[in-house]
């Protein structure tokens, strides 16, 4: 007998177009583990679970490309007790996580300044990369250390020294050629960016891919944020008349 959430996903499928690539801005952690009085890791170790929910979701519908703000830049201003212990967390759910991502399909990416991860977790990150490479159904990209105006200014000097060096000309500077010197321009831009815990921004976060994304805020924090959350995104979504400025 096939579950709510099942006839939910086939009239899903059937209702309208599908985003081809999710984005979504996981917020609420903190806030959702101060109201139970719980440490701010602990809202953490929960949203996990969101995670492995929205994932396995995901590629039940049949989205193929699905980015999670995971790390931000200026998260590493944070307490340096918080800090590490999100790193080790991260590590122990890349290594744990394998088998769950290799059954729903997953190819796993990661964008940012990932050489600034500590040694252990990202070992822990190019070896699971490694092993889910083969994968088709789902490219799951996990934002790692990144930061929108830093992905810009990254690209940015990439050009700078294509024209230096002679390969590329300065009139022939395009949008495509902005777009090559991201950080994986393969991945199409998302068509809906979801942000939880009701927050009204974009927190620097995919800045030059959202240009004409559909955007979608819910009030539910993130440890909180399951398929029924997902399916209202989507069906909002589908609800949507996109023009792209035209």
């Amino acid at each position: 007998m096939r579950s709510d959430i099942d006839v939910q996903i086939e009239e899903l499928k059937s209702s309208g177009s599908l985003p081809r690539h999710v984005a979504i801005i996981m917020d609420g952690n903190g806030r959702w583990a101060k109201q139970r009085n719980l440490p701010r890791l602990e809202g953490h170790r929960e949203g996990r679970e969101s995670v492995r929910t929205v994932v396995r979701t995901t590629a039940k519908i049949g989205i193929p490309y699905l980015t999670l703000y995971t790390f931000s830049l200026e998260n590493w201003q944070r307490s340096k007790e918080e800090v590490e212990g999100l790193m080790m967390f991260l590590e122990q759910v890349l290594r744990t996580e394998y088998e769950e991502l290799n059954d729903n399909g997953v190819q796993l990416r990661a964008i940012g300044e990932l050489d600034l991860l500590p040694l252990n977790t990202r070992r822990a990150l190019d070896e699971t990369m490694a092993r889910l490479r083969s994968n088709t159904r789902l490219v799951l990209t996990l934002a790692l250390s990144y930061g929108g105006r830093a992905e810009i200014v990254s690209g940015v000097r990439k050009i700078a020294k294509r024209v230096k060096g002679g390969g590329l000309d300065i009139d022939r500077i395009d949008e495509e050629a902005v777009r090559d010197a991201l950080y994986d321009p393969g991945v199409p831009d998302p068509d809906l960016l979801v942000r939880t815990s009701g927050e009204m921004r974009v927190s620097n976060f995919l800045l030059w891919q959202i240009a004409y994304t559909e955007i979608y805020v819910t009030d539910v924090l993130w440890p909180d944020f399951r398929e029924k959350e997902l399916i209202a995104s989507i069906k909002a979504y589908q609800k949507r008349e996109r023009r792209f400025g035209l």
